[in-house]
């Protein structure tokens, strides 16, 4: 699909807790100015009118109909229905509303709704880290292409998306990609997204710090004190995303068992890489011990880090040569490396929320 040329458009939304932010996408771009309105309400229908009115405000500023809407929403929910389930913050939505036929009949075009884990991936599939990727080989002459992709976000939340050769796996509940109800490596009765979250890395560091939970900096402030550029507790800081990495590198290693694909991070917490990346993929490489003594991979495929360029260089490196066809004189491509490597969001987790919804209605329509 050339996007470039494609004319039709797409209406979004980012769903906040706090605020609605509608849009529209065409030609891989956004072509109206976004249109915020608050989520707070003290009905249901309060907010179900204020999300068709804001996207009747947006088609009213096109110069064509839109030809869908795509959006993410907050689970759980049916996806593939467009009905949302009880959701915790914003309470209105109680046992089942059906947002998707609501906007369809509202608007007489189709609607697709999905998490912002699964529009994250699908956005860094189509314009970001994957092709982005796939491109750097081709011009290191590299024959290998990546077509799998696991997508995760580290903020208020953890957060996760698949991509399969162009393809999101929603899974038969639309739970698919769901990865922080993986088991917390640290704190084994808790699930991973207590440790790889906001408030798991302030309470890592309000315990290493021995400051009061309420004093303790927001995550940009810790990493600033982590690298030096404010005063603080830099050691404390360093040692709390080292223990986030840990955590977030058993569930990542453990879905990439699976997906065998690149990994892309996103959200709220991706600006403090230096401090985390590097733990993480080490952390993703050490073998498990065995009953031989002899250590075994953790994983097939070796791991990089993609924003170190030294490690970028290695993965983009091509170990293949040609080998003979048994009772033939053929020969053929070989490459014995296996590699995966993860990398930070260059789209920027809202604009690939927003290009993923974009993209999946096109692939839908």
């Amino acid at each position: 699909m050339n996007y470039q040329t494609d004319k039709r458009i797409v209406m979004t939304l980012d769903a906040g807790g706090t605020n609605l932010v509608f849009s529209a996408v065409q030609f891989v771009k956004e072509i109206v100015e976004p249109i915020t309105l608050p989520s707070k309400a003290n009905s249901l229908e309060e907010i179900l009118r204020t999300i068709i009115k804001g996207f009747q405000l947006v088609q009213a500023n096109l110069h064509d109909k839109a030809s869908a809407i795509c959006f993410a929403f907050p689970g759980p929910a049916d996806y593939e229905n467009g009905i949302i389930g009880d959701l915790q913050n914003l309470p209105f939505f109680r046992g089942g509303v059906a947002l998707g036929p609501m906007l369809q009949e509202q608007f007489g075009i189709p609607v697709f709704i999905l998490n912002d884990g699964d529009l994250f991936a699908y956005g860094e599939a189509m314009f970001g880290l994957l092709p982005q990727i796939n491109a750097k080989l081709r011009a290191s002459g590299n024959p290998k292409e990546y077509r799998n992709l696991l997508g995760v976000t580290f903020g208020t939340g953890f957060g996760g998306g698949i991509v399969s050769r162009d393809g999101l796996l929603f899974g038969d509940n639309s739970a698919g990609g769901e990865i922080n109800r993986s088991r917390n490596r640290t704190f084994k009765n808790w699930d991973a997204e207590e440790s790889v979250s906001i408030r798991g890395l302030k309470r890592e560091y309000a315990n290493l710090s021995g400051l009061n939970i309420g004093s303790v900096p927001e995550p940009k402030e810790i990493c600033a004190i982590g690298l030096g550029q404010k005063p603080g507790n830099k050691d404390a800081a360093i040692k709390a995303f080292r223990s986030f990495a840990i955590d977030a590198a058993d569930t990542i290693a453990n879905a990439i068992t699976l997906v065998d694909g690149l990994v892309v991070i996103g959200g709220g917490l991706s600006g403090a890489y230096p401090l985390f990346l590097p733990k993480l993929v080490e952390e993703m490489n050490l073998p498990f011990a065995t009953m031989s003594g002899h250590p075994l991979p953790r994983l097939e495929v070796e791991v990089y880090n993609l924003e170190e360029p030294e490690e970028l260089k290695k993965f983009l490196y091509s170990g293949s040569g040609r080998i003979q066809v048994p009772f033939s004189e053929t020969t053929v491509q070989y490459d014995p490396q296996k590699k995966t490597g993860v990398g930070i969001s260059k789209l920027g987790t809202s604009a690939a929320v927003s290009l993923g919804a974009y993209a999946f209605a096109l692939s839908r329509l």
